[in-house]
């Protein structure tokens, strides 16, 4: 989809201002929900689990069909996908990841559209002075963890590094939002750090190589490409010896020592409980601001630090073990100052 179709289609969403937005069962109680998933990976699925299951809660399972559809990483897909739950006319679609919230964009301006695990709205919808509700269709919720934060785990880790690449996909709008934010971060710590963008998977291999070659760090932001490719990176970046900080835990049990993460799941569940709001309860979706993870756990991956011999504070808790109750750190309104843009 190009940006320039997004454009218009988002300004026709946004000139609807505060006009309400509602969805309506065509069956009475009983709504079909479409689903598009832009790749299947550990976040994702758990963000689309979490959703399914608050819904089935609230309004019951014979209440409710999901058309679930994944687009395995192509946004083209994302586009036919929506075009579908349009022509179908679903009562809401959940574009779960960035390319499908801007494929359910493009693809509709009345059917009510929630995003999920989207990092940053306004960046994805290409919004001006986003304010933190889009309007018109569209909400949902963000998978954001504070950046600022991120680079201060990378400090606590390796106080001595000197340079930091930073690895992500460029076809990755919300990527490069997190890797900018990051690397501003890390400058004023004192780090040195290079950009080392790859477009696909294919030249995945090659730029990581590079990235492993010139760094003592690299820092990976949450980055769909990325999190389904992440045996890449580490079968080059373990034996270089060269750690790597990420921006999920998903990315983090694949291929680094340490992320600062949500919980995709309870994402995902937030998002059903604002699916449930729109549907029950009659909400006006333009109405609605986007919504944040409240908790934030910092977690090792502790294979990968053992064999690189990298030593974890107290506070942090190893992947697999945390617990939400006892170990997530629960973040201030402050973290608005994070997600600026968002």
């Amino acid at each position: 989809m190009k940006r320039k179709a997004l454009t218009i289609t988002l300004a026709a969403v946004m000139a609807m201002g505060t006009c309400a937005v509602t969805a309506s069962a065509a069956d009475g109680d009983k709504y079909t929900i479409g689903i598009c998933q832009l790749v299947q990976h550990e976040a994702l699925d758990a963000a689309t689990q979490g959703f399914k299951d608050e819904i089935v809660k609230e309004l019951g399972e014979d209440a409710v069909t999901f058309d679930e559809q994944n687009a395995q990483g192509d946004s083209n897909t994302c586009s036919t996908i929506i075009n579908s739950f349009v022509s179908n006319n679903e009562d809401l679609i959940l574009a779960n990841a960035t390319a499908s919230l801007q494929a359910a964009a493009a693809g509709t301006s009345d059917i009510p559209i929630l995003g999920t695990a989207v990092t940053e709205y306004g960046v994805a919808l290409d919004l001006k002075d986003f304010d933190g509700t889009v309007g018109g269709n569209i909400s949902g919720t963000s998978d954001l963890a504070p950046l600022d934060e991120q680079a201060a785990m990378l400090q606590e880790l390796f106080p001595d590094a000197k340079k930091v690449g930073l690895l992500y996909c460029s076809a990755e709008a919300n990527s490069q939002y997190q890797v900018d934010t990051v690397k501003a971060a890390l400058e004023e710590l004192g780090y040195t750090c290079e950009y080392y963008a790859f477009s696909d998977s294919n030249d995945l291999s090659s730029v990581t190589t590079t990235a492993a070659n010139d760094s003592d760090v690299i820092y990976v932001p949450t980055d769909n490409t990325v999190a389904s490719n992440t045996e890449i990176i580490n079968n080059i970046c373990l034996p270089a010896k060269v750690p790597v900080i990420t921006g999920e835990e998903g990315i983090c049990a694949g291929c680094g020592v340490a992320t600062l993460s949500i919980n995709y799941y309870d994402l995902g569940v937030t998002t059903g409980k604002m699916a449930v709001k729109i549907l029950k309860d009659g909400e006006d979706i333009s109405q609605m601001p986007i919504e944040y993870a409240p908790n934030f756990t910092k977690e090792y991956n502790k294979d990968i630090c053992e064999e690189l011999g990298v030593e974890v504070p107290d506070d942090y808790v190893a992947i697999g073990e945390a617990s939400d109750d006892s170990t997530s750190e629960e973040t201030s309104d402050d973290t608005d100052d994070t997600e600026a843009a968002e």
